[in-house]
């Protein structure tokens, strides 16, 4: 690999590693067929899984002002970015939970807070963005709804009530 390709796949990780999330994990002992279906699956997920080397990895983690990674990039490592923090995390533990060799080393939090493989484990049964953002809007919204609800009811009764009124009149007339 030439000097200009080492940079700019350096700069990459750098820039991935400052806006993202990433999960690291250890890849040994996958065959074609499970990376393959790993790939199809981070692509699904909005995941970017990608392998490179540990010193190129090392370098842009320094790069990017965060040496700490430097304690998982030992053997083969493979990162898995995304911006949803929870996405990468959920994936990566159900796969590990699949494929015996296939484990999680740590990851990276909103490019800032280092997770060792204990919080990452606890991340992954977060429930996700989506899910929480449907949380917040269902949360907001009951309380909208439950009124609009009665002050349906209230005209309803109103309109029933004034419906009433006007056939004991017309009935009087009558």
């Amino acid at each position: 690999m030439k000097r200009e390709q080492k940079a700019q796949i350096i700069e990459e990780l750098a820039g991935k590693l400052r806006e993202n999330s990433v999960v690291l994990v250890d890849y040994q002992g996958m065959d074609v067929a499970q990376s393959t279906e790993l790939r199809r699956r981070s692509r699904e997920a909005g995941v970017d899984f990608v392998v490179a080397k540990n010193t190129l990895t090392l370098r842009a983690a320094e790069e990017a002002g965060l040496p700490s990674l430097t304690e998982f990039l030992v053997g083969p490592t493979a990162l898995a970015f995304s911006r949803d923090p929870v996405a990468a995390a959920k994936l990566m533990a159900e796969y590990a939970d699949e494929i015996e060799t296939f484990r999680l080393k740590g990851g990276l939090l909103e490019g800032s807070r280092v997770l060792n493989e204990q919080e990452v484990e606890a991340l992954s049964k977060l429930p996700g963005r989506d899910q929480l953002i449907a949380r917040v809007v269902g949360g907001m919204a009951a309380p909208i709804s439950g009124l609009v609800s009665v002050l349906n009811n209230t005209i309803q009764g109103l309109v029933v009530a004034l419906g009433q009124i006007a056939e004991q009149k017309q009935a009087q007339q009558a």
